[in-house]
């Protein structure tokens, strides 16, 4: 018996070709390498001013006491008068690591895609992005009841490999298999803890449905001493109902609800809105940094926006 074809949706199941378009896409984010600071959005590839040779020129400034006389610069010494200093910069590796949540809740999808796929969509960005950086990227694909981690690389193949990863998971995500949350997430983060030592930037994209405080405390400790960086995916219908009557369902239960009930929506909203207002207020505690994208506008669109308004 043949198996049946896989579907060509992609706003539904992602495919390697649908994702690879993102490696263009992803030359038209800017992050702002190295120039934010380090409680910004991401601090991704940053530079630190040190005093060492063949570095690269940042600026002159006025010389201070115990500075490099071999670094006074003359030009500017000459021009302006006062002593000045030359200040190089030097650009340290980041590798990145991309956890992406392909299970069973980040299948829903209201308008045009769903959470998986949108997730997927960011994930194939950030890789594309960091690897034209020259930083090495890897990651951890999450199903629930079984993960894969792709180890960190520099090589072009092991994104290819990462992206298939997610595609795998994506495919079965309508088939998913009873888990242990609180069991599930501890093996996760000490997986992640064995693999992010020191300096990485952490990418963890989610729709965060669970704001437990062991996740809190899972991702503290992983912000110790790395960059993390959360990405909130989230379908408009969670935050508000159409206004019309209409039926959900997750294949074996459904359930009909009534939009046009205006306290219904108020309280939706409202808990929608301080859930994660709280949940981002958490995570401002250990400096990490939380942005949200939904399932209706471009990606590249959202992403644009958010590190415009960062990086000003």
């Amino acid at each position: 018996m043949k198996s049946p074809k896989p579907i060509k949706n992609t706003n539904i199941f992602l495919t390697l070709e649908h994702l690879l378009k993102f490696e263009l896409i992803s030359s038209i984010v800017n992050f702002g390498s190295g120039k934010q600071k380090s409680n910004s959005v991401l601090s991704g590839r940053y530079a630190s001013k040190l005093r060492g040779r063949g570095l690269d020129f940042e600026e002159s400034r006025p010389y201070v006491l115990g500075d490099d006389i071999r670094k006074i610069d003359w030009k500017v010494t000459a021009k302006t008068g006062g002593t000045h200093t030359k200040i190089f910069t030097e650009e340290k590796e980041k590798p990145a690591f991309i956890y992406v949540d392909q299970t069973a809740s980040m299948g829903f999808g209201s308008q045009k895609k769903t959470k998986s796929v949108v997730a997927g969509e960011l994930a194939s960005i950030l890789a594309h992005k960091i690897k034209k950086g020259g930083d090495r990227v890897g990651g951890m694909v999450n199903s629930g009841k079984t993960y894969e981690v792709v180890t960190p690389k520099r090589d072009p193949r092991n994104i290819i490999y990462f992206l298939q990863k997610i595609i795998e998971a994506n495919q079965k995500i309508y088939t998913p298999e009873p888990f242990e949350f609180e069991e599930s997430l501890t093996e996760i983060i000490t997986k992640i803890n064995n693999i992010v030592t020191h300096d990485y930037v952490v990418f963890i994209i989610s729709d965060f449905r669970r704001y437990s405080a062991s996740v809190v405390q899972y991702l503290s400790q992983l912000a110790l001493h790395n960059d993390l960086v959360l990405i909130k995916v989230y379908d408009d219908m969670e935050e508000q109902f159409p206004d019309e009557k209409f039926t959900i369902t997750n294949t074996t239960h459904q359930i009909n609800l009534n939009g046009k009930n205006k306290k219904l929506n108020k309280e939706l909203k409202d808990t929608f809105k301080t859930d994660y207002k709280n949940f981002k207020a958490e995570l401002e505690k250990y400096q990490i940094n939380i942005f949200k994208v939904n399932t209706t506008d471009p990606v590249e669109d959202q992403l644009i926006d958010v590190f415009s308004n960062y990086n000003r």
